[in-house]
């Protein structure tokens, strides 16, 4: 009797929490459909005749499928030299901002070192008070590497948000390790390669992701500081498409002749966005399991 009690008690349990378990999921499923239903919708639209966009702007799946926008997009020369322009400067200033980040945050989280405090300092200020726009400009010009494809890459090398986090990670990670690695004689870039590396995997992997995002996006330097178009990045030209097609006198143009071309613009609009977007949205699937080796390698050395 007192068993069978137990074993309903233990099914009514199970059942509350297979029941809590479906809402969570039900719930979490919903956010994430409205999460990417803009994007899903841009991609849509993107391949879609105008006319059935004009009928349904908010459709799941095109009923036919169409590729002039993106032909259009392409058939200019200078998109492929812009993404050319783009990789080069996302893998060169994301190589160079992880290396100064993690070698400046692992210096900086040790706080026996000489000065740690004034250059921490002098760091944070930076985070809170800019030059400006002219200072900046008038710096790259003094470097010499004005309209070179160093001046997308230098000024934004660090970022201090993500160093002072990365500080707070090292200055957090057990000082068992390093104690022991000195003692078998290791010096602080082996230490710092060799041990602190590949426990912070997981955060490693990602500012890695967030210093890609920023280097692929870049847009606004480019207008600064390059006059070569042939050096302009893949943000920045399809800046200059929008632009070029989305003026205000060809839209009221638009509007007024024919409406249909109108949404055709839109077509291309959307394109440039997918364009612009989902190459680097692909990267995450990759860094993703890097996320899941770093912590299963963190727990084994700890």
């Amino acid at each position: 009797m007192e068993r069978g009690c137990i074993e309903m008690v233990e099914s009514r349990k199970q059942k509350k929490i297979s029941i809590f378990s479906i809402c969570n999921y039900t719930f979490f499923v919903l956010i994430a459909i409205l999460m990417l239903f803009p994007l899903w919708n841009v991609i849509v639209i993107s391949l879609t005749d105008y006319r059935e966009y004009v009928a349904n702007p908010l459709m799941l799946f095109p009923k036919s499928i169409t590729l002039e926008a993106y032909e259009y997009i392409f058939a200019n020369d200078d998109l492929l030299t812009a993404l050319k322009v783009t990789v080069i400067i996302t893998l060169a200033g994301t190589l160079g901002s992880m290396l100064f980040s993690i070698m400046g945050a692992y210096a900086l989280s040790k706080k026996k070192m000489p000065g740690r405090d004034f250059f921490l300092t002098l760091i944070l200020i930076t985070m809170f008070f800019n030059g400006g726009i002219v200072p900046n400009f008038l710096l790259v010009k003094d470097l010499d590497i004005y309209d070179t494809l160093w001046a997308l890459i230098l000024p934004t090398t660090i970022n201090t948000w993500y160093l002072i986090i990365m500080k707070n990670y090292f200055a957090g990670l057990p000082g068992a390790l390093e104690e022991s690695a000195r003692i078998d004689g290791a010096n602080d870039l082996r230490i710092l390669f060799n041990i602190i590396l590949p426990i912070s995997m997981p955060i490693i992997a990602t500012f890695t992701l967030f210093y890609g995002v920023d280097h692929w996006n870049e847009w606004w330097n480019a207008m600064m500081y390059i006059n070569d178009t042939s050096k302009y990045p893949l943000q920045l030209v399809l800046r200059n498409l929008i632009v070029k097609n989305f003026s205000s006198a060809s839209m009221a143009t638009a509007y007024a002749q024919d409406s249909a071309e109108f949404v055709a613009k839109e077509n291309i609009k959307m394109a440039t966005a997918v364009v612009a977007v989902v190459p680097i949205t692909v990267v995450y699937p990759f860094l993703q399991k890097y996320f899941a080796k770093g912590v299963m390698v963190g727990a084994i050395k700890s």
